[in-house]
């Protein structure tokens, strides 16, 4: 039983822990698991999470950052004062829980249809797109010196890597054809400076409460690169579920994230943004197709990855809506 191992592991971050008690497997997270529950102390308790990579498939190795550097770099965003949880723990193998990591629970809301529609957050709504652009200038001025061993993603790699991996599925799709033929036309080129890029910055990994974001999580598919890639990504159109007239997340607007960007000291380039925003929506519309393969040939065939599988089309909507004023 895994509240029986949870219970020896606590120990090594919490003398005097009792054991644990309300472990639950938590819903959502395609690539990795999630497991929430309480610490035990003789005065009281405190919430933790354990995230671990559970068996089957997880992300594609090429992008993982690994769960060890995904801890590290969670807590180095602590320590420069970002909202992201502290790392409490990093699992070994006497633990006997996989590979993975126990880190502070942040309560707040993840779901985005709660987010962009629930009354308790209707003061919080107008904030957020200000706050994510601080907070995103933030992670990109933490350190190389201080980072793990990160992969280094370039415009045109990643151009190069999503057509490898949408024309291995053996699924023509026109509009992704038109995509990357667009994407190779108006590539910029290396950026001013190579930054970390939390590489899924958007609804599901922000832990939102009435006072605005608390917390960034699931850094797996961080790496060095562009930083416009997560401005770009964040205003994705599958991530404004239905609000497509607010581009950020759909609670704000892109001048209001660029205006937070730059008040944090860091400057933001409107045209490589829209370059990423171009490459993310081919990217998700990738990574769907990736999920329907996964579902209908590996023994995971769980109802989600099929789900989110037939988002594919959603996304070739949305590259028309991108390209057509912008030509070919």
């Amino acid at each position: 039983m895994i509240d029986e191992r949870l219970s020896r592991c606590v120990a090594a971050f919490a003398p005097g822990a009792t054991g644990v008690e309300g472990v639950a497997k938590l819903s959502g997270g395609a690539s990795q698991e999630t497991w929430r529950f309480d610490v035990l102390l003789p005065d009281g308790a405190f919430g933790a999470i354990l995230r671990r990579a559970p068996a089957g498939y997880g992300a594609a190795p090429g992008r993982a950052a690994g769960l060890g550097n995904e801890a590290a770099m969670m807590q180095l965003a602590h320590e420069a004062g970002l909202p992201s949880p502290r790392v409490l723990h990093v699992l070994r193998v006497e633990d006997d829980l996989g590979t993975g990591f126990i880190m502070q629970r942040i309560e707040g809301e993840t779901i985005a249809r709660k987010i962009l529609r629930d009354a308790e957050f209707a003061e919080a709504r107008p904030r957020l797109a200000r706050q994510l652009g601080g907070i995103a200038a933030g992670i990109h001025g933490i350190a190389r010196s201080r980072l793990p061993e990160l992969r280094l993603m370039t415009s045109s790699s990643e151009i190069a890597e999503l057509g490898r991996e949408y024309r291995s599925f053996g699924w023509p799709r026109p509009v992704f054809e038109l995509a990357l033929r667009w994407l190779a036309d108006h590539d910029p080129g290396p950026p001013e400076a190579v930054t970390l890029v939390h590489g899924d910055f958007r609804h599901g990994n922000l832990v939102i409460g009435r006072d605005g974001v608390r917390a960034v999580l699931d850094w797996e598919l961080a790496h060095l690169g562009d930083p416009m890639e997560d401005l770009g990504w964040i205003c994705v159109n599958s991530w404004r579920f239905g609000e497509i007239d607010k581009p950020v997340g759909g609670f704000g607007s892109r001048e209001e994230l660029f205006a937070g960007y730059e008040a944090a000291g860091r400057k933001v380039d409107p045209a490589r943004v829209m370059f990423w925003e171009v490459m993310g929506t081919l990217r998700w519309g990738v990574m769907c197709c990736g999920m329907m393969q996964r579902f209908r040939q590996s023994p995971d065939d769980s109802m989600e990855r099929a789900v989110i599988g037939r988002r594919a089309s959603e996304t070739e909507i949305d590259l028309l809506r991108l390209l057509a004023p912008r030509g070919t």
